[in-house]
């Protein structure tokens, strides 16, 4: 027996392997290791043959209309960030994220209810439900978290949600956490959401979730007819905003605003990882005692670190820039449409209406990431996208544009995708 030092080390018993330096213990359930690496490399492979396979490319700069990438000569033109306004790059958001840092430190080590609320974090809430205008607001880590941690609270086995079929995957995972009885409806079939209303009439609360604009599409959910039928049929209307908040609508409040029924939606969630500001963190905005409930039982609240204060810094300097003024987001409205005409007289199909994710559609996923390579050697960084991501054969790239783009680059994107089209026989 040795001792040392206040501890106590025991000498290992007799009969058992005690490796030496260099040497490695065997694994236990070497067999059951060796079964479950077959089966996954299968996986794989199954990945790679079917062309769907996604690479990480390395970023060696920040976020911006132009970056650098590992591997690459000079400077690409990024037309694949969600970096809607150009904010993740501002210098007024990078140094708002900055004081914050310096004031507020690196990191909470804490969730929100234990000690991991401070004065910045409320205001942030204060301004998103001002924003919003609605009566109260809660942070989350990332709206992935705002979506997981709101049905299982609003909704028991009493009560009934409806939900467009091709929501994102957040919304149908969050979904899956309740015990509601589930209804899913053709995607933007009011006719359809009519009949699932009707067959959710005999449940306690009803409530339409439904993404404002469409990620993968580009296209914007019929409000209008959404509200109106949750009228009629007394339900609720929830709305997962990021892909609209801080551009859509007159003041960029999003899709309840362009369409006139902010007062109409009951909950919005949203992110600050894409327009506002671009680092992290997603939120809840409506009644108060819903986001009261939200804070005593939703687990991702609960059971997760609190926001770092440089992003939630970012965010707030983000959201006074968007207060301020809306130049940022007509600039953005521009260059969508100057992008969406070149493209579409070019012989493109591009899905979704005046948005700007511009789905460039190619159906062939191989052909989709054949391209993209292409179009990463001629300067332009967009990434394809197939299954699982979108649905079999509706394979495409999806270029988002930004209103840090100049015209000049809008044009430059256009006149790659020509050439790389004719290439691979697209366009003729």
């Amino acid at each position: 027996m040795l001792r040392s030092a206040g501890c106590r080390l025991v000498a290992p018993l007799r009969g058992s392997f005690s490796p030496s330096v260099g040497q490695t213990a065997p694994a236990r359930g070497s067999a059951a290791l060796a079964q479950a690496t077959a089966v996954l490399e299968g996986e794989l492979e199954s990945i790679r043959s079917a062309g769907t396979w996604k690479s990480e490319r390395v970023i060696t700069s920040k976020q911006g209309p132009r970056i650098r990438v590992e591997g690459s000569r000079g400077e690409m033109l990024n037309f694949c960030a969600n970096n809607y306004l150009g904010l993740s790059s501002h210098p007024e958001v990078i140094s708002a994220g900055v004081a914050a840092l310096q004031q507020y430190g690196a990191g909470l080590s804490s969730v929100r209810f234990i000690c991991g609320t401070q004065d910045l974090h409320k205001s942030l809430e204060r301004k998103l439900a001002q924003f919003h205008e609605r009566e109260d607001a809660i942070l989350y880590a990332s709206c992935f978290d705002a979506n997981a941690g709101i049905f299982e609270v609003l909704l028991t086995p009493d009560d009934a949600v409806l939900s467009d079929e091709l929501n994102h995957a957040s919304i149908i995972d969050g979904i899956r956490l309740c015990k509601a009885h589930k209804y899913r409806y053709r995607h933007l079939d009011l006719n359809d959401l009519e009949d699932k209303l009707k067959a959710a009439q005999k449940h306690r609360l009803r409530l339409i979730a439904t993404d404002g604009v469409f990620s993968m599409d580009g296209d914007v959910a019929p409000l209008r007819g959404v509200c109106d039928l949750a009228e009629r049929y007394g339900a609720l209307v929830f709305i997962d905003e990021c892909h609209a908040t801080g551009f859509l609508g007159p003041r960029g409040r999003g899709t309840d605003e362009l369409l006139g029924v902010m007062d109409r939606v009951h909950i919005v969630n949203s992110t600050l990882g894409k327009a506002l500001g671009g680092a992290a963190g997603g939120y809840t905005v409506g009644p108060r005692s819903l986001v009261e409930l939200l804070r005593q039982r939703s687990r991702p609240y609960l059971f997760s670190n609190t926001l770092p204060p440089a992003v939630v810094g970012c965010a707030s300097k983000a959201l006074d820039l968007l207060t301020a003024s809306s130049q940022i987001a007509q600039s953005m409205a521009d260059k969508t449409r100057r992008f969406r005409v070149a493209m579409t007289e070019a012989g493109f199909a591009i899905s979704g209406s005046d948005h700007p994710i511009c789905p460039v559609m190619l159906g062939d996923a191989r052909l989709a990431s054949l391209m993209a390579d292409d179009l990463l050697k001629k300067g332009i960084y967009v990434i394809g996208f197939s299954y699982p991501v979108v649905p079999k054969g509706k394979a495409r790239i999806r270029v988002q544009i930004s209103a840090a783009h100049s015209d000049d680059d809008i044009d430059s994107c256009v006149a790659a995708f020509v050439e790389v089209g004719r290439r691979h026989g697209v366009v003729s």
